[in-house]
């Protein structure tokens, strides 16, 4: 099943590359899986093209086959859940940090004390990078959001289900003599230093997008590791920055957040695959983890 697995991540990223860092996995690993699965079949999967590797019409069949038996697979799960008397087993969660911070800690505490039996193991995740693990059953349900992730990329192999909605801001320094306007345009940080969390590769361009689009190009004195280091040099004076409104749940000295005109909003999905949505588990993690948002939500 492994094997097979690669030969899907291979059809789903594009590269050997690219699948290998979605499997966690070297592209000499990645090779040498599918030379054994051609080998097992007795068929040609993949072929030369250009600098890259394409799939055959044979590897194309069999990665649809895949899908399909790992979506019947899901379904046997789903309904075996069902038939025990409680909730159990192991949930894993992709979450992106903000949301995790905020929302994620609060709702796996609450599952541990209603569900003593089930399992949560969550792993912090960049959107995008939470659906690949998704489509490649790295992970059972992936939170991400609407502005650093493509949801509608592969909308035919995993359902969404809204969580809520958040709101951006500008950061700035206390004493920054913008801090006392009621609201911001884009434009109006063209000749500040910028702070953007260097973890947070989609979010850091779409910020980067949002500038070009205003007209300039962000000027980065700060390439930070985590939210800490950015929320630091806000602070101390060097910088400015943009975060989600999860980000001001906690008090940040030192640091105000000034809303952007027009405002940016982003939505915050839950994505599972369409073969778990009977799930047991799944549909207890979406209650908790939607009534956990609503009530962060509605603190803002």
């Amino acid at each position: 099943m492994n094997r097979l697995l690669t030969l899907r991540a291979l059809a789903t990223c594009g590269t050997m590359a690219a699948a290998a860092q979605s499997l966690h996995l070297t592209p000499s690993a990645i090779s040498q899986q599918l030379a054994q699965l051609e080998r097992d079949l007795d068929t040609r999967l993949t072929e030369r093209r250009g600098r890259g590797v394409a799939l055959t019409p044979a590897g194309e069949a069999l990665v649809r086959h895949t899908e399909r038996i790992m979506g019947v697979l899901d379904e046997a799960k789903a309904e075996l859940a069902q038939l025990r008397s409680d909730i159990a087993g192991e949930l894993r969660v992709a979450s992106f940090p903000s949301i995790a911070v905020a929302v994620l800690a609060d709702t796996v505490r609450e599952l541990q004390d209603s569900h003593p039996h089930l399992r949560i193991v969550v792993q912090e995740m960049e959107p995008q990078e939470g659906l690949t693990a998704l489509g490649a059953w790295h992970t059972d349900v992936a939170i991400i959001d609407d502005l650093a992730a493509d949801p509608g990329g592969r909308h035919d192999a995993y359902d969404l289900l809204p969580v809520g909605q958040d709101v951006l801001h500008v950061l700035l320094p206390s004493d920054h003599p913008l801090a006392t306007r009621a609201s911001l345009r884009v434009v109006d940080l063209r000749d500040a230093a910028w702070a953007l969390d260097s973890t947070s590769s989609s979010f850091g361009a779409f910020i980067a997008g949002l500038c070009r689009r205003a007209g300039f190009e962000p000027r980065i004195n700060a390439h930070c590791s985590g939210f800490g280091m950015v929320a630091a040099m806000v602070a101390s004076g060097c910088s400015i920055s943009l975060a989600s409104g999860l980000r001001l749940i906690k008090p940040l000295p030192g640091v105000t957040a000034v809303r952007l005109r027009p405002e940016i909003q982003r939505r915050i999905l839950l994505a599972y695959r369409k073969g778990e949505r009977q799930h047991p588990a799944v549909q207890a993690f979406v209650n908790a983890l939607q009534d956990s948002a609503a009530r962060v939500l509605l603190r803002k």
